[in-house]
């Protein structure tokens, strides 16, 4: 692509006049609808995700010691995280770590430093988990339950996952004093059969595994969003752009929004009211992640409407 246009489509896709996303105005939105960062306000209660939220409420209440819920890359994992924290009342206290790529102790320090405990800076092991029980002993005692959530444990060492299964040895002669929450990609599932950690498969009592949305729920999650960001017209993603979408995200969610964007992007490129397949198909042209089905004609047509959508991108910025 032409270095100019390039340099076009970057200063649109970013911002426009006055540090604000083009299309907004022109779309009629108080803010960009299809965000990757998560965003408790535009999650989508389709009965996948609303059964995944009752299953985390209904284990935590009932103070499980282990939770588990994967899903592919991109299929609302965090977001779901985040409501299940923002929907708990005040008689839980959370911890939460998102990166849990962290060998034992840099985990309990992590552990430690959620529940503000103050630490020696030298502190040894032992002290470090007789700190870690005593405050977990202290708010059961005020009547509240802990939950610890771990996004991408995944990437949780073995050793680290097997230290956290003796935190949950950690109990009174009611119930635990701790429940963790782990979120997952599939590669999760393999590495809990490993031999080294099945005591601690055996402990997982609830888990839910989040499937990409069908294409009618994907309508609905599209609409969703619209709504939540302002929007108060008709479709603005016809039938057929929402077909294409299915077709390109997969059902992925993260997917369909960053397609989504780039389609608004070229629709209001054209001057367009409405987001058609064609926008679809040419914003997955331009994503290495869509599964697009562009048939061997249409590279030239997606070139084709995004120098067009480009064009008058370039038209509205300079005049």
């Amino acid at each position: 692509m032409h270095r100019a246009v390039c340099r076009i489509w970057r200063r649109a896709t970013e911002c426009g006049n006055n540090g604000k996303p083009m299309y907004k105005h022109h779309f009629g939105l108080r803010e960009l609808p299809f965000a990757i960062t998560p965003d408790t306000s535009y999650f989508f209660a389709c009965p996948n995700y609303q059964q995944a939220l009752n299953t985390l409420l209904v284990a935590a209440k009932g103070g499980e010691g282990f939770i588990k819920i994967t899903g592919e890359v991109g299929t609302g994992k965090t977001l779901l995280c985040r409501k299940f924290l923002a929907t708990l009342d005040d008689s839980f206290v959370t911890a939460y770590i998102p990166n849990p790529y962290l060998e034992p102790r840099s985990l309990m320090l992590a552990l430690a430093d959620e529940l503000e405990i103050a630490l020696d800076k030298d502190v040894d092991q032992h002290q470090l988990l007789k700190a870690i029980n005593h405050r977990l002993l202290v708010l059961a005692r005020d009547g509240k339950r802990v939950l610890l959530c771990l996004d991408e444990a995944q990437a949780m060492p073995l050793e680290s996952l097997e230290a956290l299964r003796l935190l949950t040895n950690l109990e009174t002669e009611k119930r635990k004093l701790l429940q963790i929450v782990l979120f997952g990609q599939p590669e999760l599932d393999t590495k809990l059969q490993q031999d080294a950690i099945r005591q601690l498969a055996q402990r997982i009592t609830f888990h839910y595994r989040l499937s990409p949305l069908s294409r009618d729920d994907l309508d609905f999650y599209v609409v969703h969003r619209l709504n939540v960001a302002g929007f108060s017209g008709s479709r603005l993603l016809g039938r057929d752009a929402i077909r294409a979408l299915h077709t390109a995200s997969g059902g992925i969610p993260r997917l369909a929004n960053i397609l989504a964007h780039k389609a608004m992007m070229l629709a209001y490129g054209e001057g367009k009211q409405q987001v058609r397949a064609q926008h679809i198909r040419a914003a997955a042209k331009d994503t290495e992640a869509a599964r697009s089905s562009l048939r061997p004609w249409m590279p030239w047509l997606a070139g084709g409407v995004l120098l067009i959508a480009l064009a008058g991108m370039a038209w509205t910025y300079l005049r």
